[in-house]
Formats: structure tokens, sequence, C-alpha cells
């Protein structure tokens, strides 16, 4: 699992970068027609088909905090084997070890 804020060397490398980075993702995540735990699940999903294990972990906690439950979870990486293939199973294993 990765420690801290993956995007901190962007406050002394990009300090400019780092605000619209975080912009967006305010924007993206804010609660609006779709709930804000849906959002986190399909980023969940979004990361676990592009191999971010890091980021399934990290996802899924924020989906949680959110209000989703562990099938929600497991429902949404259904999705992304689906549509990706067995590699977004086995990166969402590796993202939600300390999890399930």
């Amino acid at each position: 699992m990765m420690a801290g804020d993956p995007l901190e060397v962007l406050e002394r490398l990009d300090p400019e970068l780092l605000k619209m980075v975080r912009r967006t993702s305010e924007l993206a995540m804010a609660e609006g027609a779709l709930p804000r735990k849906i959002k986190f699940l399909i980023a969940m999903a979004l990361d676990a088909a592009h191999g971010a294990a890091d980021g399934v972990g990290s996802l899924a906690r924020a989906a949680m905090q959110a209000g989703a439950t562990k099938q929600e979870i497991a429902e949404a990486l259904r999705v992304a084997h689906y549509v990706s293939g067995a590699g977004s199973t086995y990166t969402a294993a590796r993202g939600l070890r300390d999890i399930a």
C-alpha cells in the first residue's frame, strides 16, 4: 500500500499543476446526480482496469467512507473484469488485501 499522498512531490515541483489536479478531483468527486460512493466505485473499477492496485485500495476505502458496502465494491469489480478482463481482477486483489 502506498504511504502518504502520491502527488506530494508536485507541491515542490509544480504547485500550480497540483492545484489543478486537486480542483479537478473535487469537481469530479463532488456529490451530484451520482452519489460520491458511486463515483468512487467507478474510479476504483477504472484503476483496477488500468493496473493501479494502490488506487484500488485507496478508492475502495474512500467508497466505504462514503457509504459503499463490500458487496458494492465486489460488484463494481465484476464490471471491471467484464470490460477489462482477468488482469483487473488480479490488480483488485492486490489492492484490496487489507480491506477484504
